[in-house]
């Protein structure tokens, strides 16, 4: 895989799946969150979205297909580059650290899901190269200036409630430190290749996401558990992957 300094450990790892990442079960459920998403958020034609870690596009390309103007920004530049192609009237791509997000109240709305940013950054993990103290409070403050005043957020993290229950020790370890579960797996790239990863998740619990959401200036309308390819307005639980948080820029 790449070589050199790379600004995030997730570089590597999306160089060697490139397209292949749109294989997997759980980017299958795209239209579904969209349509959740459109109406949470208030979404119609004209719209302006700031998709953050966006990955191969797929959220940005459904919302522009609806008519919404979406920007998409992304740390893997294979990514950025796949997310370009086929790309919809209205719906552009740039590679960005989403540590160091430099939009000024742009946006009508802001998303970032499946883990596409926030919870990816290993909560300061030694190596990143750059890496704030706070990483994953550095990507919510970022999406928080994006936003203009009325503006809302969309946002997935990945539970620790869960994480937990369900832990494998033959296929992971969960830091209850640092909140960071860490597995290491195979992935392949669209001709089949293996390549053996390490996968570094940062988990969370709602009290800690509503004061991270607080502490961003953001004012908490929604936190619902949901799973990909299932968002609803279900209650906080165990059961359930990830958690969803909406809040609004006041």
């Amino acid at each position: 895989m790449g070589s050199g300094v790379r600004d995030h450990w997730f570089e590597d790892l999306a160089d060697h799946l490139g397209g292949a990442y749109l294989r997997y079960s759980f980017t299958k459920g795209t239209r579904q969150e969209v349509d959740f998403l459109v109406e949470v958020l208030g979404l119609e034609p004209g719209s302006r979205v700031l998709d953050v870690g966006c990955g191969p596009g797929r959220h940005a390309h459904e919302l522009g297909r609806r008519g919404i103007v979406v920007h998409g920004v992304d740390i893997s530049q294979r990514f950025i580059e796949i997310a370009r192609c086929e790309a919809p009237d209205g719906v552009t791509f740039e590679r960005a650290d989403a540590r160091a997000l430099a939009f000024d109240a742009e946006f009508d709305a802001v998303i970032s899901l499946c883990q596409g940013a926030f919870g990816l950054a290993d909560g300061g993990r030694e190596g990143d190269h750059g890496a704030p103290v706070d990483p994953d409070g550095a990507v919510l403050d970022g999406m928080a200036r994006a936003l203009r005043p009325g503006g809302r957020l969309a946002m997935s993290a990945f539970s620790a409630y869960f994480q937990v229950r369900w832990l494998d020790p033959e296929m992971a370890s969960f830091d209850a430190q640092r909140g960071v579960n860490h597995e290491r797996t195979v992935i392949k790239d669209e001709s089949g290749t293996d390549a053996e990863v390490d996968l570094w998740t940062t988990c969370f619990t709602p009290r800690e996401l509503r004061l991270m959401v607080a502490a961003a200036g953001l004012d908490l309308e929604r936190l619902h558990s949901v799973r990909p390819g299932e968002y609803a307005a279900n209650d906080a639980d165990i059961d359930h992957e990830e958690f969803l948080v909406v809040a609004r820029r006041p």
